[in-house]
C-alpha cells in the first residue's frame, strides 16, 4: 500500500496535470505493460494507450500509432513513466482539439495551455476583473494583488493558487467556504495549490455551477477560456440570486393567475429576468418581446424603454437614431441608478449575451420597479416555507444537477413533476434501468403522459428495492413533497452505495449497507489513535463535529488544522466546527451538498451521505493504490 503522499513525478508541471487517483491508475497500467513486454517502447504504446480512460472508444489504435510516428523519429525508443504521462496528455489533447497535424510531443503540450484554439472575449475579461476588483478589493489577503489590470494576464496568474476563486465563491454565496480551510501562506507547494482548487471546484458544484471538462490542473495552469467560463458562472449566481419568489416575493406581480404562479416557480433565474424585463417593456409601450440577451437588445431600444419605465425622471433615449449613441446613453443612465459598468456600448451593439445578462441583472438589483402590494406578498407567503424541507430540497437539487443530466433543475418540486428529470437521474445512477421508448420528453401537453413517466419512475424504484409502499406516479405529478423527498433520498443513497460497491479491491462486488459504512468510519477513527465513536447516524454527540474532524484527519493526516477546531460545546462552537468540516471534506476531494445545520441538528440522512462521501474518497485512493501495488507485485491487471 502506498502512503498518503501517493505517486510523485519529478516534473512539478506534469504532476499537477493529474489527480492522485489518475496517477495511481496510470502507474499501474505502465508497470503492467512493462512487466508483460519486458520494456516499454514508443511503437508498443498504441494498444496500451487505447485502453486508458479518456482514450478508449474515442481514438483508435491506428490513429494513436500515426500520431506517435509523427511525434517520434525513433519509435523503438524506450520510455519511462514520466514520458508515458506526457504521451497520454498529448493524446487527450488530440482527442479534445480534433487536431491531426502536431509535429511533436512538446508542441502538443504547449497547444493545450495556450489560447490559440479558444477566443478570449476581452470585454468579458475586463468586466469580470472589474467585478473582482469591486467585491474583493479590500480582502485582507487579496488586497496586495488588487486591483487587477484587465489589459494583462494578472487574472490568470492570480487564479493559479486557488485563493481568488474560493473567495469569489463566497461573494456569490456567502459562507459556502470556511476560509480557514483555504491555504493562504506564501509560496504554496503543488499539493497545497491542488487542495485549494479541489476545494474551489467542489464548492462551485455545491452552489450550482456546471463543471464540464474542467479539473484542478486547468486552474493551476490558469487556462483562460476555462477560468473565464467558471468565473462567469460564479458571477451569474451572485447577480441572479434574488430572481426567485422566495427572495423577491414582489415577482408575484408578474403572475395573473395560479397557472402563471406555477410557471414562475419553475423558471430559471435568467428566464425570470427576461419575464421581468418584458413585463416592464409591455407597460412602457415597447411592441416587441425580448427572448434573449443578444440579438434582441443589440439596437439598445429595449434598454431605453426599460429605463424609461423604471426611472421616468431620466431623459428619454429611445428616440435617438444612432444605435451607438443610444447604447452609450443607456449605460450612462444605468450608472445614474447605481449600476456598475459591466459592459461598454460596443458590447450592447455586438450583442454580448453574458455581459448583457449581467447588465440587466444589475438593473433589477438596483431598481426592479415592482409593487409591494399586500395582495402579491400574501400570495407568496402561501408557499410552504418549512426550513427542513427547504434544506433537503436544495441538497437534492444540487445533487441531481451534479449527475450531469441534460435537463437542469431550477425548482426541484416543480421541475420533476413530469417525471423526465427523475428518469434521467435514474439512468445515470442505474444505467439501462429506464425504458426510453415508454417515456415522453418535455414539453408534455397531455397530463396522462406525465403520469406514465412517473409510473415508470416508481416501477424502476421498486426494481432497485426502494421502499415505495402505497406510492404511485400520480403522487409525483401532484407534487407530494414528502413522498418526493423520500424517493430522492433513496435514489441518492442507492447511488452512494453503488459507488462504494464498485470499488473492486475493497468490496469484491458485495452489497454495501448503512451498517458497513458506520463500521468503516468507527474503525478508521480508532486506527488513527482517536477515541471518538459514532453509535448511529442519528447520534446526538455528532453535533459537536469532533468525530467527523477525527475521521477526516484519519483519511487525510494533514488536512485538519487542529488549532482551528473548537470543543463544540455550544451552538457557536458547533457551527464553527460544522462549517470547517464541510470545507475540509471538499478540500480533500469529497463531493458533499449538506449544510452546517445538517451536522449540528444531526440530520440522519445527510450524516449518512457525508460519511459515505468520505468513505468513497478514501477507498478510491486506496483502491488505486492497491491496484498499483498488485501490479508491481506481478498480479497483473488489464483493461480499464
Amino acid at each position: 500500500m502506498l502512503g498518503y503522499g501517493g505517486v510523485l513525478v519529478a516534473d512539478p508541471w506534469l504532476q499537477n496535470q493529474f489527480t492522485q487517483v489518475e496517477l495511481l491508475r496510470l502507474r499501474s497500467k505502465f508497470v503492467s505493460a512493462k512487466r508483460e513486454m519486458g520494456h516499454v517502447t514508443v511503437n508498443l504504446l498504441p494498444p496500451v494507450m487505447a485502453k486508458l480512460k479518456g482514450l478508449n472508444q474515442v481514438v483508435a489504435e491506428p490513429e494513436i500509432a500515426n500520431f506517435l510516428a509523427e511525434s517520434y523519429s525513433d519509435t523503438s525508443r524506450e520510455i519511462d513513466f514520466e514520458l508515458f504521462l506526457q504521451v497520454y496528455l498529448d493524446l487527450k489533447a488530440k482527442v479534445a482539439t480534433k487536431s491531426s497535424s502536431v509535429k511533436g510531443c512538446w508542441a502538443f503540450l504547449k497547444a493545450t495551455t495556450t489560447t490559440h484554439l479558444h477566443t478570449i472575449n476581452e470585454s468579458e475579461k475586463a468586466s469580470y476583473v472589474a467585478h473582482i476588483n469591486s467585491y474583493l478589493g479590500e480582502d485582507p489577503f487579496l488586497q496586495k494583488f488588487l486591483p487587477l489590470d484587465p489589459a494583462t494576464n494578472d487574472l490568470f496568474n492570480l487564479v493559479k493558487d486557488g485563493v481568488l476563486l474560493c473567495k469569489l465563491i463566497n461573494v456569490a454565496v456567502p459562507g459556502t467556504i470556511d476560509e480557514r480551510a483555504i491555504n493562504t501562506k506564501q509560496g504554496l507547494n503543488h499539493w497545497e495549490r491542488n487542495e485549494n482548487h479541489t476545494l474551489c471546484l467542489n464548492s462551485a458544484k455545491a452552489i450550482g455551477c456546471i463543471l464540464v471538462n474542467i479539473g484542478t490542473q486547468d486552474l493551476i495552469e490558469g487556462r483562460p477560456h476555462l477560468v473565464l467560463g467558471l468565473i462567469f458562472q460564479i458571477i451569474k449566481i451572485k447577480l441572479l440570486a434574488d430572481l426567485n419568489l422566495k427572495k423577491t416575493p414582489q415577482l408575484m406581480e408578474l403572475a395573473d393567475d395560479k397557472k402563471d404562479v406555477e410557471e414562475l416557480m419553475s423558471l430559471a433565474p435568467e428566464k425570470m429576468l427576461l419575464k421581468w424585463m418584458n413585463f416592464h417593456l409591455k407597460r412602457a409601450g415597447y411592441k416587441k418581446t425580448v427572448t434573449n440577451f443578444s440579438s434582441d437588445v443589440k439596437d439598445g431600444r429595449a434598454y431605453a424603454y426599460l429605463l424609461d419605465a423604471l426611472a421616468p425622471e431620466l431623459s428619454r433615449t429611445w428616440h435617438i437614431k444612432d444605435r451607438n449613441e443610444r447604447a452609450k446613453r443607456v449605460i450612462e443612465q444605468a450608472e445614474m441608478l447605481g449600476c456598475k459598468r459591466y459592459l461598454s456600448p460596443k458590447d450592447i451593439v455586438e450583442g454580448s449575451p453574458n455581459l448583457n445578462l449581467a447588465f440587466v441583472a444589475q438593473i433589477f438589483q438596483h431598481k426592479n420597479g415592482l409593487s409591494s402590494d399586500n395582495k402579491h406578498i400574501s400570495l407568496s407567503q402561501t408557499m410552504p416555507g418549512d426550513i427542513q424541507v427547504s434544506r433537503e430540497e436544495r441538497t437534492f437539487q444540487l445533487w441531481i444537477n451534479s449527475l450531469g443530466i441534460v435537463t437542469h433543475v431550477n425548482n426541484l418540486f416543480e421541475d420533476i413533476r413530469n417525471g423526465w428529470v427523475l428518469l434521467e437521474a435514474l439512468d445515470k445512477v442505474s444505467p439501462g434501468s429506464v425504458n426510453w421508448r415508454q417515456a415522453t420528453k418535455p414539453p408534455i401537453k397531455m397530463p396522462f403522459r406525465k403520469v406514465e413517466n412517473c409510473n415508470q419512475v416508481i416501477n424502476v424504484g421498486k426494481r432497485l428495492n426502494f421502499s415505495l409502499v402505497n406510492v404511485a406516479g400520480n403522487d409525483i405529478v401532484q407534487g407530494n413533497k414528502k413522498l418526493i423527498l423520500a424517493y430522492l433520498w433513496q435514489l441518492m443513497r442507492f447511488n452512494s452505495l453503488q459507488l462504494l460497491k464498485n470499488l473492486r479491491f475493497h468490496t469484491r462486488g458485495k452489497e454495501i449497507s448503512d451498517a458497513s459504512i458506520l463500521d468503516w468510519a468507527n474503525n478508521k477513527v480508532k486506527e488513527s489513535g482517536r477515541i471518538s465513536r459514532m453509535e448511529s447516524f442519528k447520534d446526538k454527540n455528532l453535533s459537536s463535529g469532533i468525530f467527523f474532524l477525527e475521521l477526516l484527519n484519519a483519511v487525510g493526516p494533514r488536512v485538519v488544522n487542529w488549532k482551528l477546531v473548537t470543543r463544540g460545546v455550544n451552538d457557536e462552537e458547533k457551527m464553527l466546527n460544522a462549517t470547517y468540516i464541510i470545507s475540509v471534506a471538499r478540500k480533500l476531494g469529497c463531493s458533499v451538498f449538506l449544510l452546517p445545520e445538517d451536522i449540528i441538528e444531526v440530520n440522519q440522512k445527510m450524516i449518512l451521505s457525508l460519511t459515505a462521501s468520505i468513505m468513497y474518497w478514501n477507498l478510491t485512493i486506496d483502491d488505486a493504490a492497491s491496484e498499483t501495488s498488485r501490479t508491481e507485485n506481478g498480479d497483473g491487471i488489464t483493461g480499464e
